[in-house]
């Protein structure tokens, strides 16, 4: 090798080490900041913090307002990572299991509004719009299945709650002075409490939850660019790798895709062009689509490892009810004969309109994500 290509080699390992570095720190960040917005809620709220949460209460508006909140800011992971810090702050499970489930449905506008870059071409078109929506049809399907169920047995609430209790036994989360975690975000979320408290309790601790909010917002922002740097070419090559090799290998490639570049957006939008150019149909990409959705719940599962104390196995919750959610609707959705066939005919009914009057498009994508939730939460508030 040649001193300028070893100078090279060496310039862009080192690059590389700063990459994993900055992406380490932000990591560090993101869980500091879950502790900080709950800890904001506590000082907040008082012993009323129940009361806080009144407004979502009704299912159906917690539904609308995860789907809003995620459709507007367009990242799942920041939005459940913010629900777990609201119920390490005293928002119940109860809550704020459908609004887990409205940004799984959320989610899904980005690698649609992707699928409007092949508007020129008619064909292309309806096989990438199919190719986006399909992810949009399968989530709604879940949430109308498993959402009734949630609100009258509450069969994944108690699943999770099982499965937190069996992780922690009796002991407390925090487990005193031998919690890593908290030990090492103390420095940081306490600097931040101190400052806070120079203002009056309620401001500063609303102050605390919008520090943290944008925290968690930038972080996983950056996060995400990052993992895109350093991983979405091997990301590539696994997803070109699984996709068409069969269902099971489609759903495990996709949650492990997701899982390395932390963004089932990234994911479901490297896809798209693929479907367009008609290099894979829209029944070989299915259950990549599926497995994104398994992947994603990763960001929650660290969010949670960021509280401590007795609310502790309540955000631990959360986040298994968000795993759960998605394992189950695969399982169940993918796996009956009957019902895995209906998002893909939905999409490609849709595509297919689509492509003929695209004004349809917009429509799909403004109506679904939010002119209906937002019509919804006003109707369920007046009455």
């Amino acid at each position: 090798m040649l001193p300028d290509q070893r100078r090279r080699v060496k310039v862009r390992r080192k690059g590389t080490l700063r990459q994993w570095l900055t992406l380490a720190l932000l990591v560090y960040f993101l869980i500091c900041a879950v502790s900080i917005i709950g800890n904001g809620f506590k000082i907040a709220a008082g012993e009323h913090a129940a009361q806080l949460f009144e407004f979502a209460v009704n299912p159906f508006i917690g539904l609308m307002i995860g789907i809003v909140a995620t459709a507007l800011i367009q990242s799942s992971s920041t939005v459940t990572s913010v629900i777990v810090a609201f119920v390490a702050g005293g928002l119940p499970v109860a809550t704020a299991v459908p609004m887990i489930m409205g940004a799984n449905i959320g989610t899904t506008v980005t690698n649609t509004l992707v699928s409007l870059g092949h508007v020129r071409d008619k064909a292309e078109f309806r096989r990438a719009f199919s190719a986006a929506t399909v992810h949009d049809f399968f989530n709604l399907l879940a949430v109308a299945v498993f959402l009734p169920i949630e609100i009258i047995f509450h069969p994944l609430e108690k699943l999770a709650l099982s499965a937190s209790s069996m992780l922690y036994g009796d002991a407390d989360l925090s487990m005193g002075s031998v919690n890593i975690i908290g030990m090492a975000t103390r420095p940081i979320t306490s600097t931040v409490e101190n400052v806070a408290m120079n203002l009056p309790t309620i401001a500063g601790g609303i102050a605390m939850i919008v520090f943290g909010i944008a925290v968690i917002f930038l972080a996983i922002r950056y996060i995400g660019a990052l993992l895109r740097v350093l991983m979405v070419g091997r990301a590539k090559n696994i997803m070109h790798n699984a996709i068409g090799r069969g269902p099971i290998t489609g759903i495990a490639s996709g949650a492990m895709v997701t899982f390395l570049v932390q963004s089932s957006s990234t994911t479901t939008s490297l896809m798209v062009p693929l479907a367009g150019s008609g290099t894979f149909s829209l029944r070989q990409i299915y259950p990549f689509t599926l497995g994104t959705n398994i992947g994603t719940t990763f960001t929650a599962l660290l969010a949670a490892t960021a509280v401590t104390g007795a609310t502790a196995i309540l955000a631990l919750e959360i986040a298994l009810v968000h795993l759960f959610f998605n394992l189950f609707a695969v399982a169940v959705i993918f796996g009956l004969p009957f019902l895995r066939p209906l998002p893909v005919k939905g999409a490609e009914w849709l595509g297919r309109i689509a492509s003929e009057r695209k004004v349809l498009a917009a429509a799909w994508v403004l109506g679904v994500f939010i002119a209906i939730p937002a019509i919804l939460i006003a109707f369920t508030t007046l009455l």
